[in-house]
């Protein structure tokens, strides 16, 4: 996003921590209604143009949100609309990212206040490397000619019980309107923003063989001394790899395999 939109995003962020700090709100029934919100403006691209047009005035535009919101979603999400439609947007489409994920945020935000957000974490990480292992799992869900209702039946019938309720709506928003995401970098993005909820960076760590509870410690400590924040970790285990351990953190690389090892002696042999 540009400026505007950061700054747009940044105001909405701060709203939306004041309003879920507050234990009376219902951060899953307001997650619903941004939810609701972030889908009526995808579908309808001249109304967020208009709620984003620099032209109008925000009071005017804000007037507009509640004539058309009143008695749809409960009055936190209509003051939350009204302030972000109020603020100057450089895109029209940086609103509709915006709500989605404040969307997004108040369901963690859920999940948090639950003692959950681990296991949330968790699950989303679990769910992605399911999808990424089954072709015909990952067809099924991101095949455009199958109805949003069959997709959202088919990750129910999957997740269901199994998952906390949080996972569960997140993945299906996630699948039911993806706006122009792959799967993958959606599911990315989810990881990401949970671990945002306690100034938390995700680490991708993957092992040939599963990690002990004192390896994940020692590790975690050294990631955030390191990176200087502290670490979650989704951890893979992959015996290709050989040994070692390869970490990802966002688009950084840190590989210490022995498959990778054996690579790099190869290539200087080679040169």
């Amino acid at each position: 996003m540009n400026g505007a939109s950061r700054e747009a995003l940044a105001s909405a962020r701060e709203r939306l921590d004041a309003l879920t700090d507050n234990t009376s709100v219902d951060a899953a029934k307001l997650a619903g209604e941004l939810a609701a919100v972030t889908a009526l403006l995808d579908r309808e691209v001249s109304l967020r143009r208009v709620l984003t047009d620099p032209a109008q005035s925000g009071e005017a535009k804000a007037e507009l949100a509640g004539r058309l919101l009143g008695g749809q979603v409960g009055g936190e999400t209509l003051d939350l609309v009204s302030g972000m439609v109020r603020s100057r947007w450089s895109q029209s489409r940086d609103l509709v990212d915006s709500l989605e994920e404040l969307a997004n945020t108040a369901d963690l935000t859920a999940a948090q206040q639950a003692d959950a957000l681990d296991n949330v974490e968790d699950e989303v990480f679990r769910f992605g490397r399911i999808v990424s292992s089954s072709t015909e799992l990952r067809a099924a869900l991101t095949d455009r000619a199958a109805t949003t209702a069959a997709k959202g039946g088919l990750l129910r019938s999957l997740l269901g019980g199994k998952v906390n309720a949080v996972t569960e709506r997140l993945v299906i928003r996630l699948v039911t309107l993806p706006r122009g995401r792959s799967l993958e970098a959606g599911l990315e993005s989810l990881s990401t923003l949970a671990a945002e909820r306690r100034n938390r960076m995700v680490a991708t760590v993957t092992s040939a063989v599963p990690l002990s509870d004192v390896q994940k410690a020692r590790l975690g400590a050294v990631l955030a001394k390191l990176y200087g924040r502290q670490m979650h970790l989704n951890l893979d285990v992959d015996p290709e790899v050989l040994g070692g351990i390869t970490v990802r953190v966002g688009d950084e690389v840190i590989d210490g395999t022995i498959a990778d090892r054996l690579s790099e002696a190869s290539r200087r042999m080679a040169g």
